[in-house]
């Protein structure tokens, strides 16, 4: 049985025919409508002639769009001047526009469910691809369907204005920071926050704490601001990162905790924070041999559910890549993968990653970019690149005990710099570095 395409020429009609009546609607729908939303090839060249008029300022009318359709060969295309004319005549209300822009749009999206539904159908008897990457493929199909937001790259207006606003805020919020806090204070005034699309490197030697670090930053933001947190693990087991946190969270030693040697209160505080943890919005995966499809896939799934605001990975070297040619491309293609999710799922990511063991070749120990294990592509989609370093790791006799340093090797929209902080390495636990 043949079923109709979604369409609505008359809500076209009446959007572009409202747009002459009074062309100051046009910002307002170019926030909600593209071109390819209309039908009708000959509303689509309307809407863009229409567009390119707006951001050359130059007045909309009847004369101005017509003149401009005649000198681009675009009028007999749309069905001349007697087409256009029509437009203006079709119009119930010119107030009422925006109810016109919302039938335009919803009868697009239904297009686009059916072509994107027609494509997946016939991916799925494609026998090319494997089938985590097939899973990835139609995931995105169906992410770019369901994602009903303002194309903030279509028009430099809205660019300009959203940049504004977020200069405003910074302004009216003097002394404060815009994004995620780390719950170090020293950190938090050079990093000025974790900002949302931020793919940030987290490296260090072995038994420096980047886990511990880590899972610091993630407890701080659900314990004490209730902001959602996803932490993939793919070394540690779910429970042994529990017995970090509840280390970390009740004061008592992880060797405690592992002989049994308990006080009532102890257990007490540990029943607390088990009780904290559990109703938190936190999330802990601890699948091992995970690739970056099916990561990417699992962290689709926990924006849409749970509308995660940072995801930690510990840690990148032991994700799976697609590309089996040498390592250092699977990281590369990893890290690319990571910093594109950021963007794409408006969210904070945290990688944790090895160094090389050339650091312990050298005489001075603090890590350096170029330390980064196995791809230089670490550094160039990293935001933000952190190291931690201890000083009494390599020389116990030192006057720094327990001070370790945060050193920021890079940061793209902001400073570099080295931030010490204290740690309790029986608590596995960081703090703020008492001055």
């Amino acid at each position: 049985m043949f079923k109709q395409i979604p369409e609505s020429v008359e809500a076209e009609k009446a959007v572009l025919g409202a747009i002459l009546i009074a062309p100051d609607c046009i910002n307002k729908i170019i926030n909600v409508l593209e071109p390819k939303d209309f039908y009708r090839t000959a509303h689509r060249l309307i809407f863009t002639t229409l567009i390119a008029l707006e951001n050359e300022h130059v007045k909309i009318d009847y004369l101005t769009l017509v003149d401009r359709l005649d000198k681009t060969k675009k009028l007999e295309k749309v069905g001349g001047i007697a087409f256009i004319t029509s437009l203006t005549n079709i119009v119930p209300s010119v107030s009422n526009v925006m109810e016109y822009v919302k039938i335009v749009k919803e009868k697009s999206i239904r297009r686009n469910i059916i072509f994107a539904a027609e494509s997946i159908s016939a991916l799925a008897y494609e026998a090319n691809y494997d089938l985590p990457e097939t899973i990835d493929k139609v995931e995105s199909m169906l992410l770019s369907v369901t994602s009903i937001k303002d194309e903030k790259g279509s028009n430099i207006g809205n660019v300009a204005m959203e940049a504004l606003a977020s200069i405003e805020a910074i302004y009216e919020n003097k002394g404060e920071f815009i994004g995620l806090s780390t719950g170090f204070e020293d950190l938090d005034n050079v990093l000025l926050g974790l900002k949302k699309t931020d793919f940030i490197i987290l490296a260090a030697r072995p038994s420096m704490g980047k886990t511990a670090f880590a899972l610091n930053i993630a407890s701080f933001l659900v314990l004490k601001k209730n902001i959602p947190v996803a932490f993939f693990s793919l070394e540690m087991s779910s429970v042994q990162l529990m017995y970090r946190l509840y280390a970390s969270c009740a004061l008592i030693t992880t060797e405690q905790l592992s002989r049994g040697d308990l006080s009532e209160k102890e257990l007490a505080e540990i029943v607390d924070c088990s009780e904290k943890i559990a109703s938190s919005p936190f999330t802990i995966n601890d699948e091992v041999n995970l690739n970056i499809l099916e990561i990417r896939s699992k962290v689709r799934k926990l924006k849409k559910e749970k509308n995660i605001e940072l995801l930690i990975i510990d840690y990148i070297q032991l994700i799976q890549g697609t590309k089996k040619d040498s390592r250092y491309q699977e990281i590369s293609e990893i890290s690319r993968a990571l910093k594109l999710l950021a963007k794409e799922l408006d969210i904070t990511i945290i990688a944790i990653s090895q160094l090389s063991r050339n650091v312990e070749n050298r005489q001075v120990k603090k890590p350096i970019l170029s330390d980064l294990k196995e791809s230089g592509s670490l550094e160039q989609d990293a935001d933000i690149v952190m190291f931690l370093y201890r000083e009494d790791y390599y020389n116990p006799g030192t006057e720094r005990k327990n001070i370790t340093d945060v050193i920021i090797a890079k940061n793209r929209n902001g400073k570099v710099d080295t931030v010490p902080i204290f740690f309790h390495k029986d608590l596995l636990r960081f703090d703020t570095l008492i001055k």
